[in-house]
């Protein structure tokens, strides 16, 4: 219909707003989450490695790996030969949180690059799962969450580089 291409038009658009200002370095909710500024449930931490449990879970464990250091890592596209060592580090930690919460005999692991690679699910601050719903309209705990509910409703972005640690149900393939 053409309100859901309108929409879609609309998710893109911000999509792309989000990325065209993620290079400004200013604060993501990640960056927040990392200085403990917003609470999150936290799974796994290291020197160099969040994880935390995503607000709007897509599966039965659904847990969001990142960077605690941005480095101009926004999203995977950007990767350059310096940030080798800490992809192989979200990587080894998405192990570790699938070990951690059970899963270790099956799980998914996504990571969405640039505006076009979701829509409204598009997390670009290279995190290994967030994902924000636009029907999502109220918390556990307002407060908590208000934040990330506001930029949910939004249709704004995290540039964060992130990886999604999915499982606790059987994933179907093709994923999208």
């Amino acid at each position: 219909s053409m309100s859901r291409v309108s929409a879609t038009h609309d998710e893109e658009a911000s999509a792309r707003a989000a990325a065209a200002t993620a290079d400004t370095g200013a604060p993501t909710i990640f960056d927040k989450i990392i200085a403990k500024e917003i609470p999150s449930t936290i799974v796994y931490e290291d020197e160099k490695v969040l994880a935390f449990r995503d607000i709007n879970p897509q599966a039965p464990v659904h847990v969001l790996v990142i960077p605690k250091l941005r480095d101009g890592l926004t999203d995977l596209g950007k990767a350059e030969e310096r940030h080798r060592d800490i992809l192989g580090e979200l990587l080894y930690a998405a192990k570790i949180v699938a070990e951690k919460e059970g899963i270790l005999d099956g799980f998914r692991v996504v990571i969405n690059s640039g505006p076009a690679a979701c829509k409204l699910k598009a997390i670009p601050y290279s995190i290994f799962c967030l994902v924000f719903s636009e029907k999502q309209t109220k918390c556990k705990c307002y407060l908590k969450c208000k934040t990330m509910l506001t930029l949910s409703l939004s249709g704004q972005s995290v540039y964060h580089l992130h990886l999604h640690v999915l499982g606790g149900r059987q994933m179907k393939w093709p994923p999208g």
